[in-house]
């Protein structure tokens, strides 16, 4: 079965070029309303250009798809609000969000500056929290709404230099951890894209023939898996060079210590227990105290169903 959006209005931010251009066309090919966002500035944030998403919207048209360009700076609620209005004006609904615009300000930990950590957070974490605020209402109302955050590698892992995208990038998976939950019975789906791809955010970090091969091309397809009608909910999607893959976060079994050694001491003595076996991913945070509750009744007789 071909996966495709004939009907549905699709909002891509950072869609001026790289993967949100990537996304954007791809959508609008397989039958997608398709508002490029851009604010057009640097890579690490500074001035703003309209040319880039009316680039996008004219190579759009040019195939017969429909599109709008739009210059907000997701950093600015308001703008992004004014987004949102004129899409809606336009076209009366929004199904499609793919949070994709960031920049990067990448310095050790030691050498960045609190004013850097900011703005990457603002653009990041904060711009995701905007256009998700702005169009979640709405996706509720019409009980239909798929959104993607973008995370990456280096909020999963760590990257040297990159705290301050990290610390913003793993931020976001805990956003979508919770808003899964909330828009469950609306049919909102949300997912985070933890994408590796050659553009002007990477280019000179990563070998020529390695950046050969991680064309967005490579990654777009997994976005459109994301916001499609029988899209999971809460799964962290990584994907580059036409390779995918499953991120998830778990929890060992762990174990309850009796009261005698519930000390620093104690964790230490049963460390490899604690840390090791019994990996799961959770599903929500409760989950986590009832296996300790249970694991403390467990341990102290408790018969914790009367």
């Amino acid at each position: 079965m071909t996966i495709r959006y004939d009907d549905k209005v699709a909002i891509v931010t950072g869609a001026g070029g790289g993967l949100g251009r990537c996304h954007a066309l791809e959508l609008a090919k397989r039958g997608a309303k398709v508002v490029v966002n851009d604010l057009g500035g640097s890579v690490s944030g500074e001035g703003a250009n309209s040319s880039a998403s009316l680039a996008v919207v004219a190579e759009i048209e040019a195939m017969g798809g429909e599109a709008m360009a739009h210059g907000a700076n997701v950093a600015d609620l308001s703008q992004v609000e004014d987004m949102v209005a004129q899409t809606m004006a336009r076209w009366g609904r929004i199904d499609i969000l793919v949070n994709n615009a960031g920049i990067l300000r990448d310095k050790s930990f030691s050498k960045g500056t609190v004013d850097d950590f900011r703005l990457v957070a603002d653009v990041h974490l904060m711009g995701t929290v905007h256009c998700t605020k702005a169009c979640w209402d709405i996706m509720k109302a019409q009980e239909y709404g798929r959104i993607v955050v973008t995370s990456s590698s280096s909020g999963l892992y760590g990257n040297f230099g990159q705290s301050n995208y990290g610390a913003a990038k793993m931020a976001v998976v805990g956003m979508m951890n919770t808003l899964a939950q909330e828009g469950a019975k609306y049919n909102v789906k949300i997912n985070a894209l933890a994408p590796t791809a050659g553009t002007r955010m990477t280019e000179g970090l990563i070998d020529d023939k390695a950046f050969a091969l991680l064309t967005p091309e490579t990654v777009t397809p997994a976005v459109l898996f994301l916001v499609s009608d029988e899209a999971p909910t809460r799964a962290i999607l990584a994907a580059g060079a036409g390779a995918f893959a499953v991120a998830k976060i778990v929890e060992t079994e762990g174990m309850w210590l009796p009261e005698a050694e519930q000390t620093p001491e104690g964790i230490a003595a049963n460390w490899s227990q604690i840390s090791e076996g019994g990996e799961r991913a959770l599903q929500a945070g409760f989950e986590q105290s009832i296996k300790m509750i249970g694991q403390a009744a467990a341990g102290l007789g408790l018969d914790m169903s009367q």
